[in-house]
């Protein structure tokens, strides 16, 4: 018999992708430029040049089977010796090659950092809002996965509930900032509230709680906003990262997990993960793709139109009325919806063609998100269209 719980996960809608091919079918009705599409969070700028001229030097002058043969299993020495040289001067680390472990993506990393801190039983917290493709990464490690309820006036941390729920079952607290879905960055006061609560309640219950910080958006912060590196904080914290976002690189899939050198068993920590790819056959990224981003870790692509995107929906939507939070990075907004059932609200705004998410899956009933990471031209296209949904069928705006 086939496995009846990886079946039961086919009927389970995944509402992004869903709201994505509505946009994709109206766009052959009317032409795609016409349909406003908020829904996928897919990078809109290219990658650096310095990336494609790195590949093509290394294809041109390389030794082929240094490129393309097998990673060691725990991945490319200079892409690690680079993640860790790289982190240390920008943040002030202390990380050498034996912290950093090659991943798949931010999704790799965190499937990594769960099974190394926890065992089938055990409890991870989350906060809203979050990623709904955490629920499958932890209950795939054989625990439970916990949600803190959002603070839904900051969408810093609801310290009332986080302490309520950090009980001595939990061995994680996995956290996602700057935030997908609300766009916020986890300030220096929200991180030593974080830090301290954690510090107590390890002493308490007599061993650690790893806090594992899923840092996809690391790259994309805002002026002003404050946003410091989550693991100078706590000793204790695994970095989950891609470069999907940073580098405009999501279809290569390259990541890593960094431990910090202070936490407890951290030298077991990577060796370990070398392991546990053994038994969900990870087998590291390519090897020509972890030795190429290794030698341009520390460069960006052309981050800044995600900026100017926010500021001209945010202002937008204070002017019309609705009630949101600025975000300090990513390229996501969560303002709340113009009544109470947000799925209604992103219906009725498909007959505007205006594709918006519902934020019930995120753990923000009520609220919506909108991915800008679209060109600029079509999001001031768009505010027309947002005030028209807003004052034909709401009344205000």
């Amino acid at each position: 018999m086939i496995n009846q719980e990886f079946k039961a996960m086919l009927g389970a809608k995944n509402v992004i992708r869903n709201l994505a091919e509505y946009a994709s079918a109206r766009g052959k009705e009317i032409g795609y430029e016409n349909v406003f599409d908020f829904s996928l969070g897919n990078p809109s700028v290219p990658a650096p040049q310095e990336f494609t001229d790195t590949m093509i030097q290394m294809l041109k002058d390389e030794n082929p089977m240094k490129l393309h043969g097998y990673s060691p299993t725990l991945g490319d020495p200079s892409y690690k010796e680079a993640i860790a040289a790289s982190l240390n001067k920008r943040f002030g680390m202390s990380y050498t090659a034996n912290h950093i472990f090659p991943t798949t993506g931010a999704a790799g990393a965190i499937s990594h950092a769960v099974r190394a801190v926890t065992k089938p039983g055990d409890t991870v917290l989350t906060i809203a809002p979050f990623f709904p493709e955490y629920k499958p990464y932890i209950e795939g490690a054989g625990c439970t996965l916990k949600v803190v309820p959002a603070n839904t006036e900051t969408f810093q941390i609801n310290t009332e509930a986080f302490e309520e729920m950090l009980t001595s079952d939990v061995m994680a607290v996995l956290i996602n900032t700057p935030n997908n879905p609300s766009g916020i960055a986890y300030s220096t006061q929200t991180l030593k509230y974080l830090a301290d609560t954690m510090t107590k309640k390890a002493a308490e219950f007599g061993h650690p709680i790893y806090l594992l910080s899923d840092e996809p958006y690391r790259e994309i912060i805002f002026k002003d906003a404050d946003a410091p590196y989550v693991s100078k904080f706590y000793k204790n914290t695994l970095s989950c990262y891609s470069f999907s976002k940073a580098l405009s690189l999501p279809g290569e899939r390259i990541g890593y997990v960094a431990v910090n050198p202070e936490a407890d068993d951290a030298e077991f920590i990577v060796p370990m993960c070398g392991q546990i790819s053994r038994g969900i056959g990870h087998n590291c990224p390519p090897s020509i793709i972890q030795q190429a981003v290794g030698k341009v870790c520390d460069l960006t692509s052309d981050l800044s139109v995600y900026e100017t995107n926010m500021n001209i929906i945010y202002d937008t939507l204070v002017d019309i009325g609705f009630t949101v939070v600025k975000p300090g990075g990513t390229f996501y907004i969560l303002p709340k919806a113009l009544e109470k059932d947000s799925v209604a609200f992103c219906n009725k705004a498909k007959d505007y063609d205006l594709i918006l998410v519902p934020a019930d899956n995120f753990g923000a009933p009520g609220f919506f998100r909108m991915a800008y990471c679209i060109d600029t031209e079509k999001v001031e296209r768009a505010m027309p269209r947002l005030r028209q949904f807003a004052k034909e069928v709401y009344g205000i705006g």
